[in-house]
């Protein structure tokens, strides 16, 4: 009996040590996955916030070289003269237009054809399939501008608000997001007399919060971020876009024919300065709209997911 009950013992011994030795060896490969994360983050962060600290730099400090890590003296001159230039304001009314149309326009289509294709409508197989396909070919730049030319939309707005108006993999989230409400809501309600447009506005869209959060923050972002069409389409340079403005002002050897500011007026701030400011003022309202439409990103994603 002794032996038994020390054989049982080193065992047991044996199976704690295993098991110590198991947590150290997570424990360090925990540490060193956090290390990891923590230098790829900062790759990403801190760029962003050199970025931001120069944007703030006075012009002497930047000058004499007094700016390293964090700036020894503050100014708001870069924004002041980026805010006063005729460059700036013409390419924020134009992003302002066609993200204040676009974005609950293309809301309101993909939403409606979503809707459309959860249903057991007549042709929706291909329908489905049509969308589908729009994924993996596209007509090309050529047939694109040909297109628009067609429609007399050259250097009007509406070429930068309709070609991103629809989107495929947009459909197909909510989509299968409209696939997976319970059926007893609709049946009740035409029970009760509601047509298929006061269902979808009464019953649908209230239960769709978290999935059109999501979406309007992706197509806020689409169309603040309109660049390519902006170039391909607009012919006038009071029209151009936001990322077109700010394409100029970093590549620009003189930043005051950019921003239509005399010459003297943009010299009394370095031009690495402005750029920096240019870039921060174009990036703020993405970083501002996000923290409010953040709690609905992964419900609004993970729900939309549901079904295939």
């Amino acid at each position: 009996m002794s032996d038994g009950a020390n054989t049982r013992a080193y065992s047991g011994q044996i199976k704690k040590r295993n098991k110590l030795g198991m947590k150290a060896k997570e424990n360090v490969y925990q540490g060193i996955l956090w290390i990891l994360l923590i230098v790829l983050a900062a790759t990403m962060i801190l760029p962003f916030v050199y970025v931001v600290l120069l944007s703030f730099t006075d012009s002497t400090a930047y000058v004499a070289g007094e700016f390293m890590l964090w700036p020894k003296k503050w100014s708001l001159a870069a924004y002041e003269l980026i805010l006063s230039g005729s460059g700036f304001l013409n390419s924020l009314k134009t992003t302002l237009i066609i993200t204040a149309v676009g974005v609950p326009l293309s809301v309101l289509l993909n939403a409606g054809l979503a809707y459309m294709l959860s249903k057991p409508v007549p042709g929706k197989s291909f329908l489905n399939k049509y969308v589908m396909i729009t994924m993996l070919f596209s007509a090309g730049m050529v047939p694109n501008f040909m297109n628009i030319k067609s429609l007399n939309l050259i250097d009007n707005y509406f070429a930068l608000i309709l070609p991103a108006a629809c989107g495929a993999w947009n459909i197909m989230v909510m989509r299968s997001f409209f696939q997976s409400l319970p059926v007893e809501l609709e049946e009740a309600a035409k029970i009760d007399g509601c047509g298929q447009l006061k269902i979808f506005g009464t019953i649908v869209i209230p239960l769709s919060k978290a999935m059109l959060a999501t979406m309007t923050l992706f197509s806020f972002v689409s169309y603040w971020n309109t660049y390519f069409n902006s170039i391909m389409y607009m012919t006038s340079t009071s029209k151009s876009t936001l990322q077109v403005y700010v394409q100029k002002v970093v590549l620009s050897s003189n930043i005051s024919d950019v921003m239509d500011i005399q010459t003297t007026v943009v010299n009394a701030v370095p031009q690495e300065v402005m750029r920096m400011a240019a870039v921060v003022v174009v990036v703020l309202p993405v970083l501002i709209i996000y923290p409010f439409l953040q709690k609905y990103f992964e419900s609004g994603m993970m729900v939309g997911a549901v079904k295939g």
